[in-house]
């Protein structure tokens, strides 16, 4: 499979009127009107002041990506660790996935010492050398926490029928409002009459 999937398709979407703001340090944001009650509560949600920042490591780590369904006992499994070593295998070895099925997206992470905001995962799906689909899924903004987090994604059902039992190529990458890439990697699945 050597269908190429460029950078310029996983771009991501510009909410209008949405402006990130200036980056600012986590205690930066602890001082920032200690006052204001709405901000203060923004703050809480993002354990800004809860004392959980560890202020080793990466700035945010992904463990894991998963596809999990009612129909199949054990979820698909990324896992972000074992990635680098694996990419090769990832996009010559497709997924299988069962045809007509419900299946979740699920993102485990860990953010560290940071604020992170905005964080998206982006993904596009190519057969035969055409774009099929684009997904574009909001993970949001986290602060730093002992505890991973885990963002699911809205339920999706995977195509069905004789045309649609074919190899996919795929590109997903997991980026933030400041453009920083943190996961980056190209894979296959083929649907299925079976998983």
């Amino acid at each position: 499979m050597t269908e190429k999937i460029d950078d310029q398709e996983l771009q991501t979407s510009n909410t209008p009127g949405y402006n990130p703001g200036e980056k600012k340090s986590v205690d930066e944001y602890a001082k920032l009107d200690a006052n204001d009650e709405s901000l203060n509560k923004w703050k809480a949600s993002l354990g800004i002041g809860a004392g959980a920042a560890s202020g080793d490591g990466p700035k945010v780590e992904f463990y894991s990506l998963s596809l999990e369904s009612a129909s199949r006992s054990e979820p698909i499994v990324f896992n972000f660790a074992d990635l680098q070593g694996k990419k090769a295998d990832l996009k010559k070895n497709p997924v299988i996935i069962k045809e007509g099925t419900e299946y979740n997206v699920k993102l485990d992470f860990k953010v560290n010492h940071d604020v992170i905001s905005g964080l998206k995962y982006v993904q596009v799906v190519k057969k035969a050398g055409l774009t099929v689909d684009k997904l574009e899924e909001m993970v949001g903004s986290y602060g730093p926490s002992a505890t991973p987090y885990e963002k699911r994604f809205p339920t999706e059902e995977s195509p069905s029928g004789m045309l649609a039992r074919t190899t996919y190529a795929v590109r997903s990458r997991i980026v933030d409002d400041d453009g920083n890439i943190y996961i980056d990697f190209d894979w296959s699945f083929k649907i299925a009459k079976e998983w």
